[in-house]
């Protein structure tokens, strides 16, 4: 097949997975125009309108859902096999995407990311930042990153972190004039700085755990934020209690900057693990990259 006619089927698997030509011109690295100019040429050499288009959103037509089952999983086998095709060259290579929240990228992916990348200057890495659990599937991602307990159960899981603790935390500022709760209802009473997790539907809400006992609390505030260390910066400011990985807290904690509470509701969780399909072990880019992010005590 000619190669100009591969990337036209490229193009509108992005554009019909991802059901925005936005998005998809960001993840191929091209321009919106020169992307709908690509759809429209495949549309005309097929004589099919694979894509219907509004202002508001691209929904794939009754022969561009045909298309995206047969074609997409065998461009996925393609793209795998060229990449393992690079242990022959003796430099593995190709581009590896993952999805991951902005916790586990800054302080488990980045640091173990940074060597790798020096030593193998042929494989690039791409990080996209959500909070949603992604399904790596469908948006072509190579990988994720969940806590333990997130991991579908069809996906290989390598662990990449030790167990994390999460803490509630506020500033001394806040906590000066607001009593310390001391069971979690009452946080109800407390001004709390919220996180927006969109597969959460909407406002995270508090999981807190004591001698097996599970308890979910939504609480309220005046902000909310889709990144944690916002949340992080907003408790520092005094603006009432925050949820937050403890290691996070840990330096403010020890010169304080804030305070603790409701320790005793706060036990380890299972820590970051890589998930992906088993298709991806036949890239050895892919598999040097699992074994540098490895969790090893």
């Amino acid at each position: 097949m000619p190669p100009q006619k591969t990337d036209d089927l490229l193009a509108f698997v992005a554009v019909a997975t991802a059901r925005s030509f936005t998005k998809a011109a960001a993840q191929l690295g091209v321009s919106q125009s020169a992307l709908s100019q690509t759809i429209r040429q495949l549309e005309e050499r097929l004589n099919l309108r694979l894509l219907m288009r509004s202002t508001r959103s691209v929904a794939p037509t009754e022969a561009g859902e045909r298309l995206l089952r047969t074609v997409g999983p065998k461009l996925d086998e393609i793209e795998a096999e060229l990449s393992a095709l690079s242990a022959l060259s003796g430099k593995p290579a190709g581009t590896i995407r993952i999805t991951t929240g902005d916790h586990a990228a800054r302080t488990v992916i980045w640091p173990k990311l940074t060597p790798f990348l020096q030593d193998h200057p042929d494989i690039q890495v791409e990080i996209s930042l959500d909070y949603g659990l992604t399904d790596i599937v469908t948006q072509r991602f190579d990988a994720g990153v969940r806590l333990g307990e997130q991991v579908a159960k069809d996906m290989i899981a390598v662990r990449i972190s030790p167990d994390i603790r999460f803490a509630v935390v506020g500033a001394p500022a806040y906590l000066n004039h607001h009593p310390a709760p001391a069971v979690p209802q009452d946080l109800i009473g407390h001004r709390c700085v919220n996180l927006r997790l969109p597969t959460y539907g909407g406002l995270y809400a508090w999981e807190l755990e004591k001698d097996g006992h599970e308890l979910r609390v939504r609480v309220e505030g005046q902000l909310v934020f889709n990144s944690i260390f916002d949340v992080l910066e907003a408790a520092l400011c005094g603006f009432g209690l925050a949820h937050m990985p403890e290691d996070l807290a840990r330096p403010y904690l020890a010169d304080g900057r804030l305070k603790q509470v409701l320790s005793e509701w706060c036990p380890p969780w299972t820590g970051y693990h890589l998930y992906y399909a088993s298709r991806r072990q036949s890239s050895p880019a892919f598999a040097l990259l699992v074994d540098a992010l490895r969790y090893r005590d």
